[in-house]
């Protein structure tokens, strides 16, 4: 490989991929493509040795995974990342969010930390490796749309893509390995009676009313599963039910007819989502139907699992012993559950702090390039070459 078809520096790289916008986000107004951030990946990639393919999302145009592939066998090491950053607003930034800036030892711009930046120091800790001295493959792995829908790491999981025994998922977690995280589930509640007037409740039926008793109903679900699951790995040792929302009615003269409730429901690993939506039906449906009132539930997005390796797992063993910290447990969550749902030990660890990510001015700190590219380095050696 000659100098001229290598991948740039390190700080061009990041300056490069800071440049695309790739926002993912619910609203289609801030929803923007990633397939060029994928595509400068493949670019740089490809010079080095990879087999890269660039699989489009169903149903979702204008996103796109990447898989790059060094080298054949069964086992291996994935190096993941998502390529989507969150929508933002200018007004609140000291600098550019596109144009990378150096201040305070520290480079700025959107994804730095949260999460393409993990991406150059993936390549950086490529640079220069021979492909003829791998024992097991190595897989960089650039997923869409972790910021909103996570559709991007669904779609490989249900294609069963890529095969590989480990995978490190580059998230800032400030080089600490983190083995597990809760889940997420949003859920919408509607209930729908008759509306009238006020003056004889017997001429309708409240939706509003019967959310009440429903929010009592939550809250005691909330009261037994904080009773029968504990986790001292983290912060919150609970499982949470936040009510975040509640829409209802139109004037106080008149019957409530609908109502609609938006909840946030945050599992431990070892707890079911099925089963929890399952718990809270059986017990709102005899509430419902005793009011006469018609009732829909239904996920705001499909979740994502709470996640757990076990802390005897080699890669666990592998990131503890080369990080120096025990492997931890965090409250955001990842693409983690699907790959592991591939049959990959699974492991989050890359370096900046959850703490800049989603924020005006995120950076990520120039003293943990070198280490990152360090361990990204011995990981490879540990687990490709060894």
């Amino acid at each position: 490989m000659t100098e001229a078809n290598q991948p740039p520096a390190v700080r061009e790289m990041m300056a490069r991929l800071i440049s695309l916008p790739s926002v993912s986000s619910a609203s289609p107004q801030w929803d923007q493509s990633n397939e060029a951030v994928v595509q400068t990946l493949a670019e740089w990639l490809r010079p080095l040795g990879f087999e890269t393919e660039i699989m489009p999302v169903p149903g979702m145009p204008g996103k796109v995974n990447l898989i790059a592939t060094l080298g054949r066998g069964p086992g291996g090491l994935v190096l993941s990342g998502h390529t989507d950053t969150v929508p933002f607003d200018e007004r609140n930034w000291s600098s550019d969010p596109f144009v990378l800036s150096e201040r305070d030892d520290r480079w700025y711009g959107l994804g730095t930390c949260d999460m393409k930046g993990f991406f150059a120091l993936a390549i950086e800790a490529v640079r220069g490796l021979d492909a003829s001295r791998l024992k097991q493959p190595l897989i960089i792995l650039a997923t869409a749309d972790e910021e909103s829908s996570m559709n991007g790491a669904r779609a490989l999981a249900e294609a069963g893509r890529p095969k590989a025994r480990y995978a490190v998922i580059g998230e800032p977690t400030s080089l600490r390995p983190i083995r597990m995280h809760k889940g997420i589930m949003m859920e919408r509640l509607v209930f729908e009676g008759q509306s009238g007037h006020s003056s004889n409740p017997a001429l309708g039926r409240n939706a509003l009313e019967g959310m009440h008793a429903a929010m009592t109903e939550l809250l005691a679900l909330r009261a037994g599963w904080q009773s029968r699951f504990r986790n001292p790995a983290f912060e919150v040792q609970v499982p949470t039910l936040n009510l975040g929302c509640i829409h209802g009615g139109d004037n106080p003269n008149r019957i409530c007819r609908r109502c609609e409730l938006h909840f946030d429901l945050r599992p431990l690993p070892g707890m079911d989502m099925d089963e929890l939506r399952n718990a809270i039906l059986q017990r709102l449906q005899p509430l419902a139907q005793e009011r006469e009132l018609a009732m829909s539930f239904s996920p705001l997005f499909d979740g994502v699992p709470p996640f757990e390796t076990p802390e005897n797992a080699e890669l666990v063993r592998a990131c503890e012993q080369l990080t120096g910290h025990r492997a931890e447990a965090v409250a955001f969550a990842t693409e983690a559950p699907w790959l592991q749902k591939l049959g990959m030990e699974t492991i989050v660890l890359g370096p900046g702090s959850i703490d800049q990510a989603h924020q005006p001015d995120e950076y990520l700190a120039l003293s943990q390039v070198q280490p990152a590219v360090k361990l990204l380095g011995d990981l490879i050696q540990r687990f490709c070459l060894e």
